[in-house]
């Protein structure tokens, strides 16, 4: 008995923290957002997210086409400027602000 409450408090944290660490991406996306993207995109991350829905952000981002896709929401992004770890970051902000996605606080 004390093995099942043991595997299942294990199966109930994974499914908690997986959420909370997707936020978390999304948080640092937002704010690599604010400081890289928007003066060169010239409007906000979420106007920048709501381009797609979130199937087709996630289409995009596997198909390895992401940097390419921002690139041509913000002609004036220069992509070589944007670290490579940070395009997952941006992803998980775009993909939880699609169209489809959570509305955004204000």
């Amino acid at each position: 008995m004390k093995r099942i409450m043991s595997i299942l408090a294990l199966v109930v944290c994974i499914m908690v923290s997986v959420p909370v660490t997707a936020e978390a991406g999304a948080k640092k996306g937002q704010k690599i957002f604010k400081k890289k993207f928007r003066k060169k995109c010239g409007f906000s991350g979420v106007r920048f997210a709501r381009h797609h829905t979130q199937g087709e952000w996630e289409e995009i981002y596997d198909d390895d086409r992401f940097p390419e896709e921002a690139k041509k929401i913000c002609p004036r992004l220069k992509v070589n400027k944007i670290k490579e770890s940070w395009w997952e970051h941006v992803y998980e902000f775009s993909y939880i602000y699609a169209k489809d996605g959570k509305i955004p606080k204000c």
